[in-house]
């Protein structure tokens, strides 16, 4: 604390042996120094986040439309009636049949495994389509990880009479 207020004595009595002209300059300075910091940390960010505030309400309103979608899909899907266990069975295994050697599904009582090896997204993404819609077949259970530009593992999905 001893330093402190030593270094601070020092600057003081340096200050006070300064022309008015030179004391003029370091009260400018000071403030110029004071306005910097003012601006940098509080100034500055509230203005960029008001500068990106559009932007950003655009996206939300965007992903709350999407959120929308996917819900009346849900109700929609909800609506329709079950499916018989062989109907969704044959749904599953021909959306499989279209991945082509990427894919394998085992049916086990109401509940079906797909065993895929360098399956894209995309496709995932339209068997997925094709299991919800046509055997009404809902995702419980996913194990897959990244492979160059594709995903290996498996994809375990419920079938039958349930909402």
């Amino acid at each position: 604390m001893s330093a402190i207020t030593d270094t601070r004595d020092q600057l003081r009595a340096r200050y006070a042996r300064l022309d008015a002209r030179e004391r003029q300059m370091v009260i400018v300075i000071g403030a110029a120094l004071a306005f910097l910091v003012v601006w940098l940390l509080l100034v500055r960010p509230a203005w960029n986040t008001l500068d990106s505030a559009p932007a950003l309400r655009e996206q939300a309103d965007a992903q709350m439309l999407q959120m929308q979608a996917i819900a009346t899909e849900a109700k929609q899907l909800r609506a329709l009636p079950p499916v018989p266990s062989s109907v969704a069975e044959q749904v599953l295994k021909s959306a499989t049949d279209d991945l082509g050697g990427k894919a394998r599904i085992a049916v086990n009582g109401d509940r079906a495994t797909l065993s895929v090896t360098g399956i894209n997204g995309e496709d995932l993404r339209q068997w997925l389509i094709k299991a919800r819609g046509g055997a009404r077949a809902r995702p419980v259970e996913a194990t897959l990880t990244r492979a160059g530009d594709g995903y290996n593992g498996t994809l375990v999905v419920t079938i039958g009479q349930q909402q």
